[in-house]
Parts: structure tokens; C-alpha cells; sequence
């Protein structure tokens, strides 16, 4: 069971599984988080990279490969609180008017319109046929990253991923000829870009509140890792393919939609955005540490992309199948 508010702390419990529908767990909103109802009902926050997430109590489900407990001290969420007025005044201005938001209709053909949909529907094909397979893999693979997100700081980092991989496959579509596919690209990248600013902004105003929580919370995401949420990604056809994930990172890698340079730079970016070398006041021994590590990560992950890219000279490519463009191969290394 999932324990409600106990002891001045809020406790909860998160599970992963591989299978997208047999996740338990939610992403929670500042909004929803300052809630009382919230803290009634029996929905845990955590305060992993300084946001919340839920999880609602819930019987096993099949196909869940971890699970984790945590505890989160009373300060800690007030942090979150304390938000509340700001976030109305700086966050919500980043909504799209509904009156201006795109549709998937300003971009392909309208299926009520037999012989209009049709004609839209060949133009498409046509100009889709000039694409190569690793573009379509990176497609694909793009799509299923947008899921929801755990944190503010993994979600800031997550969205301008996104952004950059949907940009470039922008790019890669305009320049094989398929202008329809590159709007449709290129209108996502900058809603991932809007999705962005709301994480970082919401992320910038924690570090004024809360300078040694944020860049401790801002260390550990970094040590684990800032994986897309498509690292359980499944073609669904069920045979244990736990390496899908890791075939399409190399063929996004090869053909320059998302590379581990992106992710240098992305680290750099934030670092700079969020102003952690210059942090002072209020930092603990832990969270000094925590900034000299954040603070060298972006040179170390450079050097590291640079010995990778002269080991994969000095090796034959390999060859991977994927599903989703009718198994044929594309090139992973």
C-alpha cells in the first residue's frame, strides 16, 4: 500500500515495467501536487532531481521489473509549494491559445473526404518513398519517447532532447525531399521546445529556493543517466526484445538525429542555464560535491564520445532489423 502523509513526510512507491500499459505511476503536476486533496487521497510525492511523481495503490501487475520506496521530508514539498502564485504568473503564459494550437488535419489529408483523402494520402506516399530506412527508424523511434516524465530536472533535459532529435529528423525529411514530413517534425520540435522552458523555468526558480537540494537532485539524475523514456521501448511482437532501444539510439547516433555530442551539450546547457558554478550560499559538503561533478561532466562526456567514435572507426559496421519498416536492415555502428 501506498502510505499517505505520516510523520511530517510524504511516502510512496513507483514501479517500472517494460510494457507501457502495465506501467503503475503517473507524472504529477506542480499544480496537482499543491493540492490538499492530493495528500488526502492517499497519492505519494517524491522528491527525486526536486519534482514529484505518483503512484496510486494498486494490486501486482504483470510485466513490473522494479519497484522503489521512498520518503520525502515535509520541507522538501513545501519547496514545490512555495511555487504556487509563481507558477500561474510565469508558466502558464507558455500555453498554446487554443484558438492558434496545430492539428494533425493542417498537415495531412482529411479522411472525410474520400477523393481529396486519397489524392493526400498518395501525395504523401510518393514523397515518403524518397526516405532512407534510418530516417524512418528515427521516425518511429521519436514517437515512442513521448511519454510522460517523472521530474522537473530529468523533464527539462527530456524536452530539449526530444526537441533536437524531432529538429534534426526535420532536417533529414527536407533535405531526402518529404516537406509535409518536415513540418510535421518541425512543428513537434517546437512544442518540445515549449515544453522546455516550462521544466527549466519551474527548475531555475527551485535553485533560488532550494540552491543544495536542486544541485544534489541535479547529480543524481546525472549519474544515472539521462535515458528517454523509450528505454522500454517494444515493437510489441513479444519476443524479449530487450535491446530495441539500444539498436535505435545507434542508428540515431549514425545518422545524427540524437548523438551522444547532443547529449554533451545539453549537460553543458543546463549547467550554464541554471547557473550551478556559481552557486554559494546554502550548499552543504554533499551538495559542494554534487556541483564540482556536475559542473566537470560536459568535458568528461566529450572525451569519452571522442574514444567511442575512434573505436567504431577501427570496427566493421553492424547490421540491425526493425519491424516497423518491414524488418529490413539498417546500419548500427
Amino acid at each position: 500500500m501506498v502510505a499517505p502523509v505520516s510523520l511530517g513526510h510524504f511516502t510512496g512507491r513507483r514501479s517500472y515495467s517494460r510494457s507501457p500499459a502495465a506501467r503503475g505511476g503517473a507524472a504529477l503536476s506542480i499544480r496537482q501536487l499543491l493540492s490538499p486533496a492530493h495528500a488526502r487521497s492517499g497519492v505519494a510525492a517524491r522528491w527525486t532531481a526536486s519534482a514529484a511523481t505518483t503512484a496510486a495503490a494498486a494490486p501486482p501487475v504483470a510485466g513490473v521489473v522494479e519497484e522503489t520506496e521512498w520518503t520525502v521530508p515535509r520541507e522538501q514539498v513545501e519547496a514545490i509549494r512555495s511555487l504556487n502564485g509563481w507558477v500561474e504568473e510565469n508558466m502558464l503564459p507558455l500555453l498554446t491559445p487554443v484558438e492558434s494550437a496545430w492539428q494533425p488535419h493542417d498537415y495531412l489529408p482529411r479522411s472525410g473526404e474520400a477523393e481529396a483523402f486519397a489524392e493526400g494520402l498518395a501525395e504523401l506516399r510518393a514523397a515518403a518513398a524518397c526516405l532512407p530506412d534510418d530516417v524512418l527508424v528515427c521516425l518511429v523511434g521519436n514517437m515512442v519517447t513521448e511519454e510522460a516524465l517523472p521530474t522537473l530536472i530529468y523533464g527539462a533535459f527530456q524536452e530539449r532532447a526530444t526537441f533536437i532529435s524531432h529538429g534534426h529528423t526535420a532536417r533529414l525529411a527536407a533535405r531526402h525531399g518529404d516537406g509535409t514530413l518536415a513540418r510535421i517534425c518541425g512543428v513537434i520540435a517546437a512544442d518540445e521546445r515549449r515544453h522546455e522552458a516550462g521544466y527549466t523555468m519551474a527548475s531555475a526558480k527551485l535553485f533560488d529556493v532550494d540552491p543544495d537540494g536542486m544541485v544534489r537532485a541535479l547529480a543524481h539524475v546525472m549519474r544515472g543517466k539521462v535515458t528517454m523514456p523509450g528505454l522500454l521501448m517494444s515493437d510489441g511482437h513479444g519476443d524479449g526484445d530487450s535491446d530495441l532501444f539500444g539498436r535505435f539510439s545507434a542508428v540515431a547516433q549514425r545518422a545524427g538525429v540524437y548523438t551522444a555530442s547532443d547529449y554533451g551539450d545539453l549537460v553543458e546547457h543546463f549547467v550554464r542555464r541554471w547557473r550551478v558554478a556559481d552557486l554559494e550560499a546554502g550548499l552543504s559538503g554533499e551538495g559542494r560535491r554534487a556541483q564540482e561533478y556536475v559542473c566537470a561532466l560536459a568535458p568528461k562526456i566529450r572525451r569519452m564520445e571522442e574514444l567511442a567514435q575512434r573505436r567504431a572507426g577501427r570496427g566493421e559496421p553492424g547490421m540491425a532489423r526493425f519491424s516497423w519498416i518491414f524488418d529490413r536492415s539498417v546500419v548500427v555502428g
